[in-house]
């Protein structure tokens, strides 16, 4: 949720976790999750903390989580075995450029790790999950809207999307079926006169900034 560049490794190693890591999916993503619109295999492409894998695994999916931070691989595959959750497996990866998963999974969840890829580097990204996809594989992307948390311009925001952008940039690939409206939850303290400070929270205090959906799909 956060410029490219940035040093993964140390935003994970933080004592607080980082803005992105709520302690849960998504809710955008965890509504896809009860609607039943997720089929396993699951990729869950950055995953960080797997907060979302942990929670597929939990119902019983089959799930890989990716992550470029070994960090935050270490800790989500020590908090599965914790948890004895046996269908959720972890690697460290470039998720631009990875490979060993061609035609695998059945669906593949992008929760905020979209909007935070240098742009010369996203279609790359798109190619390699497009590969690990089978055919009809269902693609969501959360992402930030453009402007959602201040300007990127100006530094420390992430970069988001306009709607026309976003649907562009996934359809070079994939099928687009869907970009909605959509918002993406974090953690950051309110700020009296910074982008946060006219953002709207939830009642645990998370901040929800706005966002788009985007359900595509594999051509079969």
């Amino acid at each position: 949720m956060t410029e490219p560049g940035m040093d993964w490794d140390a935003a994970y190693r933080q004592e607080t976790p980082p803005p992105w890591s709520i302690g849960g999916p998504q809710p955008e993503l965890a509504a896809l999750i009860d609607e039943g619109r997720i089929r396993s295999e699951v990729l869950d492409a950055g995953c960080g903390h797997a907060a979302l894998s942990l929670a597929l695994a939990e119902r019983g999916y089959t799930v890989v989580g990716l992550d470029s931070s070994a960090t935050a691989i270490e800790s989500a595959a020590a908090a599965a075995a914790d948890q004895g959750l046996d269908t959720a497996t972890f690697a460290q990866a470039d998720v631009t450029n990875f490979r060993g998963y061609d035609g695998r999974f059945s669906t593949i969840v992008d929760s905020g790790l979209f909007h935070a890829l240098p742009p010369e580097k996203r279609q790359d990204y798109l190619q390699s999950i497009f590969r690990a996809a089978a055919p009809g594989a269902a693609l969501y992307i959360l992402a930030f809207a453009a402007g959602a948390l201040g300007d990127a311009d100006q530094g420390g925001a992430p970069r988001g999307f306009a709607e026309a952008e976003l649907r562009e940039a996934v359809s070079t690939l994939w099928r687009v079926d869907d970009v909605r409206p959509a918002k993406v939850f974090g953690n950051a303290p309110a700020s009296a006169d910074g982008p946060l400070a006219h953002v709207e929270r939830d009642g645990e205090g998370h901040f929800m900034a706005p966002g788009f959906l985007l359900t595509a799909h594999k051509p079969d």
